[in-house]
């Protein structure tokens, strides 16, 4: 009887890991089986990431002039005035040399105003604020489009294109026109 018993029973081995040892690469069934010699879970070191977005976040502070100090392109030479106000969240139309852009995207030229020596609307300006128009009608259902349009013109850009630009702004339904410019003394301003 003794001899059936022990037939039966049979010795205890030490548990692992038995599933998937029918692979036959050694390397493939190592990390299948868990016995690769990286962990999978690996910790993030919290304090160089906080160090870096706080790097990041004072970078982002310090570029970015709300009050319109700076203006979008720094080859442009803004005029001066002495009342002034707070910048407004508009569309930026930017008079450079040759360029009108919106946003700062290019948005028209220059060169044919000076070259026709006259008043005339600049078509892809006209596009781009009435379809700023119409996006800011979708977005605010019920409320009043106030049609403000921020001008940012180099002091050396002709009268004839400003002028241009800003009867072209008013057709695409922006009457209400502000001038970016510098403010002189007393404001506590850069000059």
């Amino acid at each position: 009887m003794e001899k059936a018993l022990s037939r039966f029973h049979q010795p205890i081995s030490v548990p692992g890991p038995v599933l998937k040892h029918h692979i036959k690469l050694a390397f493939v069934r190592k990390k299948v089986a868990g016995g690769g010699s990286r962990s999978v879970n690996m910790d993030l070191p919290l304090i160089p990431f906080i160090d870096f977005l706080l790097c990041i976040v004072i970078f982002l502070l310090t570029s970015f002039a709300a009050s319109g100090d700076l203006p979008v392109d720094k080859n442009i030479q803004l005029p001066k005035a002495q009342n002034v106000m707070e910048m407004l969240e508009a569309p930026m139309v930017a008079i450079t040399g040759t360029q009108i852009l919106v946003d700062g995207v290019p948005s028209g030229s220059t060169r044919t105003i000076e070259e026709a020596n006259r008043l005339q609307r600049v078509d892809e300006l006209f596009n781009v604020l009435k379809n700023k128009r119409e996006l800011w009608k979708q977005l605010n259902p019920g409320k009043e489009f106030p049609g403000v349009a921020i001008l940012q013109v180099d002091k050396r850009v002709p009268a004839l294109v400003v002028k241009s630009v800003f009867q072209t702004a008013a057709f695409a339904g922006f009457p209400n026109i502000s001038f970016m410019c510098g403010r002189i003394g007393g404001g506590g301003g850069k000059e």
